[in-house]
């Protein structure tokens, strides 16, 4: 194929990158981009794979129908709850490949007795560096959030330094690799470090960061694809990538400011530690008050404007759809019901927002934390739905707090709020939330999904 024409076929695809990420700014453009942001990609393959036949048609064909028949299999398969976990492996095997391909592109060309540039030495060491950290760092990300190891931050002492020394060597390595491109046993060091410096770097991380921390390794991934393009040469690769992780940077930005974290503590893998705060006892002592679906059916029944906030309890107990049948429940007695979304609520930026649309929620209904925060001393009742520390008001008063400063949905403020919840046990932050405990909440024990359908219950049957 003409150089000329594969390049010009290459900006077409990546027009339809860029077109396709302006359609996902919004939910009803949302399925246009995604499909233009594909249709992009396919175009791009069909281009490289024509332009250059690497392996024969036999294995591309072959890795295409399994690549395809696993990605079809997850899109069908996983719940939407287990979203972010797909979400880090996606970004994890981003970074695998992006440090396979440098490698295999390392030993071909010494293979052959070609010289390596400068260029593509500095190519080739980035997309180990970064496409290795990306890897490991993923994978402990997903066996967080999985629950295969504990979501809690796991730290031990020397942690730091052992992060330091392996940074250190791992940017020696990448030097040495620069100076000496037919040096592949440094380049394959280089990988064997970086993935020890990404699971520590992860460790330390709590549950309930993790969507800064999958926006970041998103962006990583995008940051190795593309250092792979310089290796391939392949334009379209670097624009790719370019957008990934620009885009993946400016989330992690959003995301810090929406937990109050610093993105300087998020790239050296250390979050707030849990510092002194009143205990449990001290807070709930003799001042909860439990509730019914049939007592709250009975709130709804005087109610004019009601707000539903979200959490992770929410998806865990896969309640969106029970949450969907009582809004519409509300609505035909003429109440006026929106949804207070968190940026954070959940795993992953859009968490909520993603399990609410699949429950066909409307999108107008979908509120940011700041529009419905400007009005919420005029709403009658909001029902917290497993969400946590996003609406712990010590946020806002104790300064002494670990998530202090960080910006919460006021729910406090409101006439009534009713908290959906399995028991008082803190949410990732480790804090009781005084909330639970405040004049105008109630309390309503039980599993997210049986409550809410006891409670439609109760509103038809009275």
């Amino acid at each position: 194929m003409p150089a000329e024409l594969r390049n010009v076929i290459y900006f077409v695809a990546a027009a339809m990158f860029i077109f396709g990420i302006k359609g996902l700014t919004h939910p009803r453009t949302a399925v246009r981009g995604n499909m233009l942001g594909a249709g992009g990609m396919l175009l791009a393959i069909v281009v490289t794979l024509i332009d250059k036949e690497i392996l024969g048609w036999q294995w591309i064909i072959l890795g295409l129908v399994l690549g395809s028949s696993i990605g079809g299999y997850l899109g069908v398969k996983i719940q939407m709850t287990a979203m972010p976990q797909l979400v880090a492996l996606f970004n994890g095997f981003g970074g695998a490949a992006s440090a396979l391909v440098g490698g295999a592109v390392m030993h071909e060309l010494i293979s052959k007795g070609e010289s390596i540039t400068t260029q593509g030495a500095v190519a080739i060491a980035a997309t180990g560096l970064i496409g290795a950290v990306t890897f490991s760092g993923s994978i402990v990300a997903f066996a967080k959030l999985q629950e295969l190891i504990s979501g809690k931050p796991i730290t031990h002492l020397g942690l730091k330094a052992a992060n330091t020394a392996l940074t250190l060597l791992g940017l020696g390595l990448a030097v040495m690799v620069v100076m000496n491109p037919q040096a592949a046993w440094a380049y394959w060091l280089l990988v064997v470090v970086m993935l020890g410096l990404g699971v520590l770097l992860v460790l330390p991380i709590g549950g309930a960061d993790m969507p800064v921390v999958i926006t970041l390794l998103n962006s990583y991934s995008g940051l190795a694809a593309c250092a792979t393009g310089f290796v391939l040469n392949n334009i379209v690769l670097i624009i790719a990538g370019s957008l990934v992780g620009a885009s993946g940077l400016i989330l992690t930005r959003i995301m810090c400011v929406a937990m109050n974290r610093s993105l300087t503590n998020v790239l050296f893998g250390v979050m707030a530690e849990v510092g002194d705060a009143p205990s449990a006892d001290e807070i709930y002592a003799g001042k909860v008050k439990a509730t019914t679906p049939d007592e709250v059916a009975m709130l709804f029944d005087g109610a004019r404007r009601v707000l539903i906030v979200p959490g992770y309890g929410m998806a865990v107990a896969q309640a969106q759809h029970a949450v969907r049948d009582l809004a519409g429940l509300l609505e035909s007695r003429g109440i006026d019901v929106e949804f207070g979304i968190h940026p954070v609520a959940g795993r992953m930026p859009g968490h909520m927002n993603v399990l609410l649309a699949e429950a066909d929620v409307p999108y107008d209904q979908l509120k940011e934390m700041d529009e419905v925060n400007s009005t919420m001393e005029q709403v009658d009742v909001v029902m917290v739905i497993g969400a946590n520390d996003v609406v712990n008001p010590v946020a806002r008063t104790d300064p002494s707090s670990p998530i202090a400063g960080m910006p919460i949905v006021d729910v406090d403020k409101a006439r009534t709020v009713v908290v959906v919840k399995r028991s008082l046990s803190p949410g990732f932050a480790g804090i009781p939330n005084p909330l639970f405990a405040a004049d105008n909440c109630l309390m309503m024990f039980g599993d997210g999904k049986k409550m809410v359908l006891e409670l439609v219950g109760a509103l038809k049957a009275g």
